[in-house]
């Protein structure tokens, strides 16, 4: 994840863009389909602020738990501004990017949790503004680092149905050529037509 600002500048844009995005939803795209099938435009924005609140509770040193309920209310916006603050303190904290977190499948150097934090907003940034109709030409550099890090990480063991619990479909092919953004959402299973 070379770049000219660093990984925690970059989350940093990744979390603004993803902010923008769900500002710009409207009341009656609530109920829209979106890329993730099993998920609503509402739905997504949920989860979208469970995972941002949950990689700040991992980042912190505690342990992922969600709850499976309703963490967005009437107040979408203002939700994901408390996550997305409680992530960068959580980030800014002193050797925060030195040691390692546990995940469910092991231990992590830090640095590579904020790549996949980066990824995952990159790609539901997308989700949003795709079901919305809103640009999908997003900020290129958040997204050559979740591209990267995605060919560099997202296995195949990770992808599969959302019937089995997983959010990444197979990849996609695109020409090599495609947009950025194009790229990714193949990369991450979504048909960027």
């Amino acid at each position: 994840m070379t770049t000219s600002h660093g990984p925690i500048a970059l989350l940093s844009r990744a979390l603004d863009q993803t902010g923008t995005a769900i500002a710009n939803v409207r009341p009656e795209q609530a109920s829209s389909p979106t890329p993730c099938r099993s998920w609503d435009v509402r739905a997504l924005v949920n989860h979208i602020v469970d995972e941002v609140h949950q990689f700040a509770v991992v980042t912190a040193g505690g342990e992922r738990n969600h709850l499976g309920v309703d963490v967005i209310g009437d107040d979408w916006r203002g939700a994901y501004r408390v996550a997305a603050a409680e992530l960068l303190a959580a980030w800014r904290r002193p050797g925060a990017l030195d040691r390692t977190q546990k995940l469910p499948f092991g231990e992590v150097p830090a640095i590579w949790t904020v790549g996949q934090q980066i990824t995952e907003l990159v790609i539901h940034a997308w989700d949003i503004c795709k079901a919305t109709g809103q640009p999908t030409d997003l900020d290129p550099e958040p997204g050559r680092a979740a591209l990267q890090w995605s060919e560099e990480n997202l296995t195949p063991q990770m992808r599969g149905n959302e019937a089995d619990g997983h959010h990444i479909g197979p990849q996609l092919r695109v020409p090599d050529d495609a947009p950025l953004y194009d790229r990714i959402a193949a990369f991450g299973g979504r048909d960027p037509n």
